[in-house]
């Protein structure tokens, strides 16, 4: 045994050993020194035993695995995987082509303007609007707009125009009450950033008895009001707006095929140019009639203004005009520079619910300035002073403190439907299914394909109604979205659809998903 074991030797006591085994030894100087084993007590021996050796696993050599590669059975097994793999891989390809081909598909988005995406502001009064007074006022507020989803402002009339005096009349020069054309043209430059575009409002007799003068001069302002069209739409506006447009129309025919022209031939910035009507009829059918006569892009007019309407003529209304013309050429509005605004058209408790109503129809909303804070038109006046309210503004005494809450309140309202309609398809360009009218409550269901589905439902009556909203396509219940009554109907609860009870001047927008 070499030393280098030696060292590597355990000493195991022999103490366990029975008495009768162990070795016999005599005293301490007996035994050979040099022998392997040593007495070093009586009755105990040390004895040296190699450590065990702890042995790895290295895996087989390349040469070992190359003589067990080609054994049969290996490459039996390497070809069933292989197999194996392959046909799994085409199964799950199999698999995506089945979903994809059975699946729904997504239905064609249909043909829409810019106008149509979202409201569109009128600010008739610059004046009244802003704190500055004039228009580059107006540019201060874009930010207040744009969170409001405004796609267009319908700013003016805001050219010189004395009453009633055709002679003095120049559609080219801003009156100075409103600024000037460097202020206008930042205006809209700074719109157009925020994806906001500009209207103007060219009516030509805006202050006095009739928009377009007397018969005898109707010629002569339709003739000056084309070259003026074109400086106009050359300084960038996306459109122009003008109210009496079936006297023009029916008067010089001529002369309004070429106003028609020049607006809604041309581009701006690769989108196209609107031109709106504005006429003072209320019937659907001499709307409808003045849509196809004219070729407006857009007809303002009082179809859903009067007050001695029932939610059946609402409802008759909505449906007779969706019947002639595509939603996209509908616009809905209530009040507007004449006519005032819709606190003071409906009342102020009502704003809301119009607001609610406005914003779900097929077609495009119009409001006018400050009805998003349900402000309301002074005792001399139809263009009452903007009020521009915040969080952050100093408190004054409580009930004017109240009044603000209302006001923010009000405006957050407007903005929760401003964005749903701006993100939902079903309330941007869905179809239109009436589900419930009587003579004070209206329903109706807004749904685009795959879309999430929205149930509007008003009541303008005094009593609550219950409507029967349940239909075997339709879930048993529905998401409370938006709501005038946020005690019984509050935002995120589910409502059953069987038996939908709305209070006297409520209204609730109600969400359920697609399904297949």
């Amino acid at each position: 045994m070499t030393k280098d074991t030696e060292v590597d030797m355990k000493d195991v006591e022999l103490n366990e050993m029975d008495q009768e085994k162990r070795p016999i030894t005599g005293g301490a100087g007996n035994g050979d020194a040099g022998s392997p084993t040593s007495t070093e007590k009586n009755g105990s021996i040390k004895v040296k035993i190699p450590d065990e050796i702890e042995t790895k696993f290295t895996g087989l050599s390349k040469e070992e695995l190359l003589r067990v590669a080609g054994t049969p059975a290996w490459v039996r097994t390497r070809w069933a995987l292989l197999v194996l793999f392959w046909l799994g891989w085409l199964g799950m390809l199999a698999g995506a082509v089945a979903i994809i081909v059975q699946a729904p598909r997504c239905k064609d988005l249909p043909a829409m303007n810019w106008w149509n995406y979202g409201p569109l502001y009128q600010i008739g009064d610059v004046q009244a609007f802003s704190e500055s007074q004039n228009l580059k006022g107006v540019e201060e507020k874009l930010d207040s707009l744009s969170q409001l989803k405004v796609k267009g402002l319908v700013v003016g009339p805001i050219h010189v125009a004395p009453a009633d005096d055709p002679v003095n009349l120049n559609f080219e020069e801003i009156s100075s009450d409103a600024g000037n054309l460097e202020q206008f043209k930042g205006l809209i430059i700074a719109a157009h950033k925020k994806s906001i575009n500009v209207i103007l409002d060219l009516t030509p007799n805006y202050l006095g008895s009739g928009p377009w003068f007397s018969n005898v001069s109707v010629t002569n302002v339709a003739e000056r009001l084309k070259s003026a069209l074109v400086f106009w739409l050359n300084q960038g506006v996306d459109g122009i707006q003008l109210s009496g447009v079936e006297r023009v129309a029916s008067v010089v025919p001529s002369l309004w095929a070429d106003i028609r022209a020049i607006v809604q031939n041309g581009t701006a910035e690769g989108k196209r140019r609107i031109l709106i009507g504005v006429t003072a009829k209320t019937s659907a059918v001499d709307v409808s009639e003045l849509l196809n006569s004219t070729g407006v892009d857009l007809l303002l007019s009082g179809a859903l203004r009067s007050k001695s309407m029932t939610a059946t003529d609402r409802a008759q209304t909505v449906q007779q005009l969706l019947s002639t013309h595509n939603q996209t050429q509908l616009a809905w509005n209530i009040g507007d520079r004449k006519e005032g605004h819709l606190a003071t058209l409906v009342g102020p408790d009502m704003v809301n619910f119009n607001q609610m109503l406005l914003l779900t129809l097929p077609g495009t909303p119009v409001f006018n300035y400050g009805d998003e804070i349900a402000l309301a038109d002074e005792q001399f006046t139809k263009s009452p002073k903007m009020l521009w309210d915040s969080l952050e503004d100093e408190e004054t005494n409580g009930t004017a403190t109240k009044e603000k809450e209302q006001r923010l309140a009000c405006r957050s309202f407007f903005k929760t439907l401003s964005d749903l309609r701006g993100k939902e398809r079903s309330l941007q360009h869905g179809d239109y299914i009436p589900l419930f009218n009587s003579t004070s409550a209206l329903a109706y269901l807004r749904q685009w394909d795959q879309s999430g589905r929205y149930v509007a439902a008003f009541n303008w009556g005094s009593d609550v109604v219950t409507l029967q909203l349940a239909h075997p396509d339709r879930p048993a219940q529905a998401v409370v979205q938006v709501s005038t009554d946020r005690v019984n109907l509050a935002p995120d609860s589910a409502v059953g659809l069987s038996a939908l009870e709305l209070g006297p001047g409520q209204a609730v927008l109600l969400q359920f998903p697609y399904v297949a």
